[in-house]
């Protein structure tokens, strides 16, 4: 599965605990936009309102701008389609202090788009500095690997 879009920002900014698959209700201009890769998951993030999860902040961007609708919002909430269970699982972890609900990739299966997204804890600014600190030394170490090898 090739994802459609990233949110590579999500890994470095926050902790993943748990990731979650979730259907998405979109218009079919937006679906022929996504497809194309015109989306953005940078800065959206998931909420509950009346108990129904949605995707708030992701810019879809006009598929043909000349022929949308005069009314469109390429950053509307969009409705998540995720069983009873796993919302009345996701409204509590979500309420609990420190986690939120984080969108990670949007990729195509079985012929629906899908989004992924996952329980999150936010990094501190020591964690993130930490964080690059254990990269640049792993990279220093396969590169020597490399020139020994």
């Amino acid at each position: 599965m090739k994802p459609l879009a990233e949110n590579r920002k999500a890994y470095f900014d926050y902790e993943i605990l748990e990731k979650f698959e979730a259907g998405i209700v979109l218009a079919g201009y937006e679906v022929k936009s996504i497809k194309l890769g015109r989306i953005g998951l940078t800065g959206s993030y998931v909420v509950f309102k009346d108990e129904e999860p949605y995707l708030l902040n992701a810019h879809v961007s006009p598929y043909q701008p000349q022929n949308m609708p005069k009314d469109y919002d390429p950053s509307r909430l969009r409705k998540l389609l995720l069983n009873k269970k796993e919302i009345k699982y996701l409204i509590g972890k979500s309420e609990q202090k420190g986690l939120t609900l984080i969108p990670l990739r949007m990729y195509t299966k079985g012929g629906k788009i899908k989004l992924e997204f996952g329980l999150a804890r936010g990094r501190k600014r020591a964690g993130k500095k930490e964080l690059l600190k254990k990269r640049d030394i792993e990279k220093e170490i396969e590169r020597e690997l490399k020139l020994r090898g």
